[in-house]
């Protein structure tokens, strides 16, 4: 129980608390190129958001991370130098312990040596912009700027559990975690913070498994990087986190992975550029040259022929400090459960950018904000799109995206994408959040 006892602490302060070059498609070959790559960068900023000043306000921004594979885009232009190319020169990439580490370095800020933004769960700006997180409930204004990625989390289970081979379907568990209780031994479940996605995915597979996840086994909050070692000394009984780390679990021989998240919900958003909305707007030049520098990085982590160097650059001690092995084989989409099956080639890799991927559709916004009221983190007399509205930033988005010459294949046409259909056949329409309410039978609101 000692690893376990390191993050009760983290646990209760997570709860608590240049020239410009004309033509869309030659630009984007030209900038495709590696010798146009490094050419564009010699000859200045893109045209449009600079037009009238030498670069952004101030050449420094403090991002934070978490050790997870879609932290990549800003750990590749840090890299890569393509925070340098556009007048980030200073911008730093700094490793933060957990999610609550990263609430409370953004409620500082890097004036109060915190932090000005985030590779961040999608959910948590709304919850610190709302108050609902923070110290005393003090809101700190937050802006998405950018959706990171979507897919590639997982969902895996302790070997204890290996002979009922569970997957997409977590109904096996409910007898086998009541038979534990019911030795008085107390059923954990873990996920990174509450109410971000990791709480929200298990949350969604245990219940419509028909295990409430409140009332039939424990949450409990263990940051990213921990979530192997406590598994193995039998701290947990499932957990749900993002890459490398499910991965290394199978790799390390210790539990399996029942699915990966994009089976729950196919193509679904994850993690967000998150920035304080202080920041944002007193540096607009600097904001909109950290969006172009990220879009940029996604889409170079999202060619195939970058995957195994990004494992490489990834697995760094400074990093992860982790084997690349651990990253490279769920980023391309081949799949070790560890329960003897074993995909090869699938549509479940990570995915940074082609498609739209990178642009913060309201819609998805309006689902995790939806799913928080499910499972009582916002009051469902919250007003969503007025909270969307303020949070979500794609119109900053969309400037930075006319600035890069962003084909129109990857820049959406509309806000919404819709209505989302998950594995159980539930539907999700953003244009009417109450009716999904209605239809799930396990939530916290009547």
């Amino acid at each position: 129980m000692g690893i376990l006892s390191t993050v009760t602490d983290a646990t209760h302060s997570e709860i608590n608390g240049g020239p410009k070059i004309d033509g869309g498609s030659t630009r984007r070959a030209f900038l495709k190129s590696s010798a146009g790559l490094a050419a564009f960068g010699a000859m200045g900023f893109p045209g449009g958001v600079f037009a009238d000043a030498a670069g952004p306000e101030v050449d420094k921004v403090v991002l934070g991370y978490i050790a997870l594979t879609d932290a990549a885009p800003l750990i590749i232009a840090k890299e890569k130098g393509i925070f340098d190319k556009y007048g980030l020169k200073n911008a730093e990439v700094s490793k933060q312990a957990s999610w609550g580490t990263t609430r409370d370095n953004l409620v500082l800020g890097s004036d109060a040596n915190g932090i000005d933004g985030a590779h961040i769960l999608s959910p948590l700006p709304y919850l610190i912009s709302a108050g609902k997180v923070t110290q005393n409930n003090v809101p700190v204004p937050m802006y998405i700027l950018a959706r990171l990625n979507y897919d590639s989390q997982g969902i895996s289970v302790a070997s204890e559990y290996a002979d009922l081979k569970v997957g997409i379907d977590s109904s096996p568990l409910k007898a086998a975690f009541a038979a534990k209780k019911a030795q008085g031994k107390e059923v954990k479940v873990a996920m990174t913070f509450p109410g971000g996605t990791h709480d929200l995915w298990i949350r969604y597979w245990l219940a419509a498994g028909g295990i409430d996840p409140d009332k039939d086994v424990s949450t409990i909050v263990v940051p990213p990087p921990q979530m192997v070692a406590n598994m193995k000394v039998g701290n947990m009984d499932a957990f749900c986190v993002g890459e490398p780390w499910n991965e290394q679990l199978v790799n390390q021989g210790i539990g399996y992975t029942a699915c990966t998240t994009g089976e729950i919900w196919k193509k679904h958003p994850e993690k967000a550029l998150g920035v304080r909305a202080a920041f944002a707007d007193k540096y607009p030049k600097t904001t909109q040259a950290l969006l172009m520098a990220a879009m940029e990085a996604q889409q170079w982590c999202d060619k195939q022929e970058n995957k195994d160097e990004m494992a490489a650059i990834l697995s760094r001690r400074q990093w992860f400090n982790v084997p690349p092995a651990d990253i490279l084989g769920r980023l391309k989409g081949d799949i070790n459960y560890g329960n003897g099956r074993v995909a090869k080639g699938t549509d479940l890799y990570m995915k940074f950018w082609a498609g739209g991927v990178s642009y913060p559709y309201k819609s998805h916004d309006t689902w995790f904000v939806t799913e928080d009221i499910r499972w009582g983190k916002f009051d469902p007399a919250t007003d969503i799109k007025a909270l969307v509205d303020k949070v979500n930033r794609e119109d900053l988005w969309r400037e930075a995206a006319k600035t890069l010459g962003v084909g129109a294949a990857d820049i959406p046409a509309s806000t919404s994408r819709g209505k989302e259909t998950f594995f159980d056949g539930k539907v999700f329409d953003p244009a009417d959040p109450a009716a999904y309410l209605a239809s799930l039978s396990i939530k916290r609101i009547s």
